[in-house]
């Protein structure tokens, strides 16, 4: 029996993916768990297994087409065997004697012969009727077999003709791409004058405009290079974009004094890094820190749902930590149940996310699922940050730069006086719709007290 290969769930927040490449081609044979298709997300590139061993009947999505999870890709079976995606599928038996044309759905029966007769409902139909019978489907008939859910949102949107529409995909199938050819290929419409009249009114002077309008582009001059996006890019525009339209983002920020973490850094940074393999960073001090401060402010730790008006407190910390691709691009891995960790735990975690993400090896569970963001632009030299927030996340926190500065400090007796200290700014940006700047100020106020006071010798223990 045939099976039909579906869209996987490629990740918890995945909703649809990008097909870039099938390994396979109808007629091929395939082993199981042999690689079937490679799949783009807005998490990650992977490559996809075939569940079953056979022979590729049919693919139903074309290369370069985004679908939605559960949407039919790609039918396996028996050589020789029928394909049973639904519009190929054939049936196995003629139609009951009392079922009339008008009951069975055109192209889905093969006629007996050219020469033959044709009878339904014991009655013999005429030249006509056959040829009408088995006539190729409208294309109102072919949309919910032959479209994706993408193409068919696509076509509602912009009020289009399917029937107007060339198919370049298999067998006809109309892709993301046609639509979008056949929109660009419309002219605007236009709107014809009336004819003036002996009666007509007076003409009134339009307002002028209320700005000037934007200037047409400039062609790029002799020594410019245009080149094509790569997908991570691609998909990093349309993430931060999607995230700017969506979460209503504020700005907080906190000095922080990090005396206390250089000192035991300083202490211990070379017998860290012999036995851990890198080194002793202020990451893993402050991510140990914003976990605490995420256990006392929960609606930090949470994602927020207009649509479904609600809010979904996370019960553990799977801390997503913001990993620069070598200037190529940027993703978010996750360390899962970062709460259930020690500093030298979360280090390591880090550290092996890095490590593996420049690599290019990190999967589909490591880049979804966070539910609160780091990023950490201080190693580059960074004053402050406004980072933007990871949606579904309703906060993300920038760690800047730790450096030598005079500040005015209070000793054990009183007494003010001015320091040389480590200091450095926290940045937290955050969804004003799920919580209000208390919220925000008092988490920050967590965090700089946990840095500045906890007995960091014991916590590297």
């Amino acid at each position: 029996m045939a099976t039909t290969v579906s869209m996987p769930q490629l990740g918890e927040t995945v909703t649809e993916g990008t097909i870039l490449r099938w390994a396979k081609q109808v007629g091929d044979t395939i082993s199981e768990d042999e690689v079937l298709v490679e799949i783009s997300t807005d998490k990650v590139d992977t490559e996809v297994p075939s569940p079953v061993s056979g022979t590729i009947l049919e693919i139903l999505v074309p290369e370069g087409e985004t679908v939605a999870v559960g949407v039919e890709l790609v039918v396996i079976g028996e050589a020789g065997e029928a394909s049973a995606s639904p519009a190929s599928a054939t049936p196995e038996e003629p139609p009951a004697p009392s079922s009339t044309a008008a009951d069975l759905h055109p192209a889905s029966e093969t006629p007996a012969g050219p020469d033959s007769g044709f009878e339904a409902g014991g009655k013999s139909l005429t030249d006509e009727e056959v040829d009408a019978f088995f006539s190729e489907p409208s294309a109102a008939e072919r949309e919910p077999q032959l479209l994706s859910p993408v193409v068919r949102k696509l076509i509602r949107e912009h009020d289009l003709d399917v029937a107007a529409i060339t198919g370049s995909g298999q067998g006809g199938r109309i892709t993301r791409r046609d639509v979008e050819a056949h929109i660009s290929a419309v002219p605007e419409p236009t709107i014809a004058s009336e004819p003036a009249t002996a009666a007509a009114a007076p003409t009134v002077p339009a307002p002028a405009p209320a700005s000037e309008p934007m200037p047409a582009q400039a062609s790029p001059s002799a020594g410019s290079e245009e080149v094509e996006l790569d997908r991570l890019r691609v998909r990093i525009a349309e993430n931060n974009v999607k995230a700017k339209q969506t979460a209503a983002h504020v700005w907080t920020s906190v000095e922080v004094d990090f005396e206390r973490v250089e000192r035991v850094r300083q202490a211990h940074k070379s017998e860290f890094k012999a036995e851990e393999g890198f080194s002793l960073t202020y990451l893993p001090f402050i991510s140990r820190a914003t976990i605490d401060a995420l256990k006392a402010f929960p609606v930090v730790n949470s994602s927020f749902n207009l649509e479904r008006k609600t809010a979904t407190y996370h019960k553990n910390v799977d801390l997503g930590i913001a990993i620069d691709l070598n200037q190529s691009g940027l993703v978010v891995a996750r360390v899962r149940n970062a709460d259930g960790l020690r500093l030298v735990g979360i280090a390591r975690k880090i550290a092996s996310l890095a490590e593996r993400g420049r690599e290019g090896k990190l999967g589909i569970d490591d880049l979804s699922g966070s539910t609160f963001t780091i990023t950490n632009p201080g190693p580059f030299g960074s004053f402050m940050s406004a980072p933007i927030i990871n949606v579904p996340n309703v906060a993300i926190l920038s760690t800047d730069t730790v450096t030598k500065r005079p500040t005015v400090v209070t000793t054990p007796d009183g007494q003010d006086m001015i320091a040389i200290r480590h200091i450095g700014y926290l940045g937290l940006s955050w969804d004003h719709r799920a919580f209000d700047g208390s919220t925000a100020v008092l988490f920050l106020g967590r965090i700089k007290e946990n840095i500045e006071t906890w007995d960091w010798e014991q916590e590297l223990a």
